[in-house]
């Protein structure tokens, strides 16, 4: 597939602090590509970058073969959509005024209520932005980025602080805009999310890049791709001895009776079930290594440990 951006050794320093460290990267035309990472990692700021809203401190962006080292050229800015992380909007319109203003600014433009309609929108189409709730406000909020019809949409954390309703509302709307044909470059701190959405991801720490790939290759990349989840009874110390030369065990949340198995291969898998289901277990689950387990092992700690 043809690449619609392309970032190589993209360097910001803010004073004596370097927010991105010579970052390269591709996304390539009907993906949705993810970086992700924790607060602090540079995903924000390379991503106003792509968008022309910060300028590189050195480096390489194009867009849709475009350079924005000075900013996205009016081309580019009718081809892009772009919903920030943070979103303020007049808060004496309603939904389709604003949408309408928006869609007044660009040659091309999607009518307000076809918007409003592809997010279940309709009936606040004349409610003021301030009377929607948070699930409601980043379903306008995304929708808004794409009053021109763009080729490739920006979406900058797209689902923090909703539910977990709303945020997998929000998911099938993401879908829904790929399956338009549109390319979808986005931030994120779930690992779930990015697990769900992303073809392909970069995983960012302290503005550099540890892993990119396609999301499901990276994964198995893990030193334990395989993970065995049991609770005992009566927990059996011999046996759960013989189990460490399969895989690591560990007691989870510290419970004594309640197991996780890593494991490295299938063979291992394969004779560690074997052993378990000796035990008669009240529960067993089989299950494999996550983009969290990856994102531990790239960078020694939980999301959420590093910068805030």
């Amino acid at each position: 597939m043809k690449n619609v951006i392309t970032v190589r050794k993209l360097v910001k320093q803010y004073g004596k602090l370097t927010a991105v460290k010579g970052v390269s990267f591709e996304v390539r035309r009907g993906e949705i590509f993810g970086l992700l990472g924790e607060n602090g990692a540079g995903k924000t700021t390379t991503l106003e970058i792509i968008e022309g809203l910060r300028q590189a401190t050195s480096g390489e962006v194009t867009v849709l073969s475009d350079n924005v080292h000075n900013g996205c050229s009016d081309n580019i800015k009718n081809k892009i959509g772009v919903q920030l992380q943070s979103s303020a909007y007049y808060n004496f319109l309603t939904l389709k005024e604003i949408l309408e203003l928006f869609g007044g600014f660009y040659p091309k433009f999607i009518p307000a209520m076809a918007l409003l309609e592809m997010v279940g929108l309709t009936e606040k189409a004349n409610s003021l932005v301030s009377n929607l709730s948070g699930g409601q406000r980043q379903r306008f909020s995304i929708v808004a980025s794409l009053v021109n019809d763009p080729e490739i949409v920006f979406l900058d954390e797209p689902t923090t602080g909703l539910d977990p309703v709303a945020r997998r509302r929000l998911w099938d709307l993401i879908t829904n805009i790929k399956n338009q044909g549109k390319t979808i470059i986005l931030t994120t701190h779930y690992m779930e999310e990015a697990e769900m959405l992303c073809d392909r991801i970069a995983i960012m720490d302290q503005g550099k890049i540890l892993a990119l790939g396609e999301t499901h290759k990276l994964i198995e990349q893990t030193k334990t791709p395989f993970h065995i989840n049991f609770v005992l009874t009566e927990p059996d110390p011999e046996i759960t001895n013989k189990l460490k030369v399969y895989g690591k065990v560990a007691n989870l949340a510290h419970k004594s009776n309640h197991f996780e198995v890593r494991l490295k291969n299938q063979a291992n898998l394969n004779k560690a079930i074997r052993l378990i289901d000796k035990l008669d277990p009240e529960s067993l689950t089989v299950g494999r290594a996550t983009l969290e387990d990856l994102f531990i092992e790239l960078t020694g700690h939980d999301l959420g440990e590093g910068n805030v």
